[in-house]
């Protein structure tokens, strides 16, 4: 794309787990300019998670704001995955490891089972890394030591610093419980709410709005709101949330608020996502899944770092299943893309967060509005049909009415489940009713669901 210089332009930059995204848009949102900066991830131990803090979180959203060329934008806000944790010196550079979700240093003795995503985790993070780097100048999350290096301001939203708990007690960071780890409330960032200007970036450039959760901001360019709809991120990690006007507690899946008054999200995250499928691509020899019979595939058991929803099993490995001589790449990519698939599906269909009601009747169209960016890379030249694809997903609506489109052609098989065996054929949809969207958006939605306008 042209860079552009306006001023009714703002820019969004997001710290994901394998790359610093960032965006420029106009006032009616359309995307001027957008720029990806890869940043390694890195895996010391089969349990250990993490990124160079410098190069990751600090760098990286410098070189993504060069990069896009928009130097007078109206405002630049940053979003981020939770949780995360560094330490800094007195000139914000991050001087240990920067740990991210799921690492088992965050992992508390004898902690039972979250309720919440990431209950927990950064309270232990702050544990290891103040014993780490005793008296650093702070202790920062990822957005906190971005929005540093912009504009000199290292504060975080609130959302994010409640993921902190119980160092954050949604009032302000806890002394005594920021004590028992090492560290003083001091030491922490700022915490602000979302969009709150709060700096300038480089000292009189655009205005620095605090930013929020990446799956937050992704929730609400969705548009996820109804009850009944269903979310679905695909990124290096996978993110389902169900849509529901009550909230209520599910066993081994996670109860949130929504952005919307008196409505909440129940689901959770999964490992079968982009990490899983990335690994797979830089293994396998390169090949088409489309030419592997869907009949005969084996059997993926996807957690290679455990599994969270509905598991929460850390020690959880993955296993290829099934395996014969018969079985080639294709075979094994067919395979990983099918799984990763069925988690997704399994979660949306998951009945205990349904709840009987005008909205749940038979009469009523739930749509699911699939969203994520992050799985990049050589899946493109073959990934499954059903779900995973390259590109990061374009946001779209679907409902469940059991017929897929867009690159599933009229007459070719649906993907299998776990146990392989495709559905038969697939009957074309109505001219009315296919898709205004790319049909690469079908290869990441759940199987049998289909796009509407």
């Amino acid at each position: 794309m042209t860079p552009v210089s306006r001023k009714d332009v703002t820019i969004g930059i997001d710290i994901g787990t394998t790359a610093v995204k960032a965006v420029a848009a106009d006032e009616n949102g359309e995307v001027t300019a957008r720029v990806r900066i890869p940043h390694r991830l890195n895996v010391p131990a089969p349990d250990s998670f993490e990124h160079d803090a410098d190069e990751a979180w600090r760098r990286g959203p410098l070189a993504a704001l060069d990069q896009l060329g928009v130097p007078d934008a109206r405002a630049v806000a940053v979003a981020a995955m939770v949780p995360s944790m560094t330490a800094v010196d007195a000139t914000g550079r991050p001087v240990t490891p920067g740990l991210l979700y799921g690492d088992v240093r965050g992992r508390a003795p004898g902690a039972e089972t979250p309720v919440l995503p990431a209950l927990g985790e950064a309270a232990e993070f702050l544990r290891w890394t103040a014993a780490e780097a005793p008296g650093a100048a702070g202790y920062w999350p990822a957005p906190a030591v971005a929005n540093h290096a912009l504009a000199g301001e290292p504060v975080i939203d609130v959302a994010t610093a409640a993921t902190a708990f119980p160092l954050f007690d949604g009032t302000g960071w806890n002394p005594s419980a920021c004590a028992e780890r090492g560290a003083t409330a001091e030491q922490m960032p700022r915490v602000e709410t979302i969009g709150t200007a709060s700096g300038q970036v480089h000292g009189g450039g655009p205005t620095l709005g605090v930013g929020a959760i990446d799956a937050i901001c992704e929730q609400i360019l969705a548009g996820a709101d109804r009850e009944g709809e269903v979310l679905v991120m695909c990124g290096t990690t996978l993110i389902v949330w169900a849509i529901v006007t009550e909230a209520r507690q599910v066993p081994g899946l996670w109860t949130i608020p929504h952005t919307s008054a008196g409505k909440s999200q129940i689901g959770g995250a999964s490992n079968a996502g982009g990490l899983f499928l990335g690994w797979v691509d830089r293994l396998v020899a390169p090949a088409d899944p489309a030419t592997a019979d869907p009949r005969r595939v084996p059997v993926w058991s996807p957690y290679l770092r455990g599994e969270r929803t509905p598991f929460h099993d850390p020690d959880r490995r993955g296993v290829l299943d099934a395996l014969d001589l018969t079985h080639d790449a294709a075979s094994v990519r067919r395979a990983s893309a099918d799984r990763a698939e069925r988690c997704a599906r399994d979660a949306d269909r998951d009945d205990r967060w349904r709840h009987p009601g005008p909205a749940m009747d038979a009469g009523h169209r739930r749509r699911d509005r699939p969203a994520g960016g992050g799985l990049r890379g050589r899946r493109g030249r073959g990934a499954g049909r059903g779900f995973p694809g390259p590109h990061g997903c374009r946001s779209g609506i679907v409902d469940q009415r059991c017929r897929p489109v867009g690159r599933h052609r009229a007459g070719r098989r649906s993907p299998p489940g776990v146990g392989g065996g495709g559905r038969g054929p697939v009957p074309p949809l109505p001219r009315a009713e296919r898709p205004a969207v790319s049909g690469d958006l079908a290869r990441y939605l759940p199987r049998r669901t289909r796009l509407v306008r």
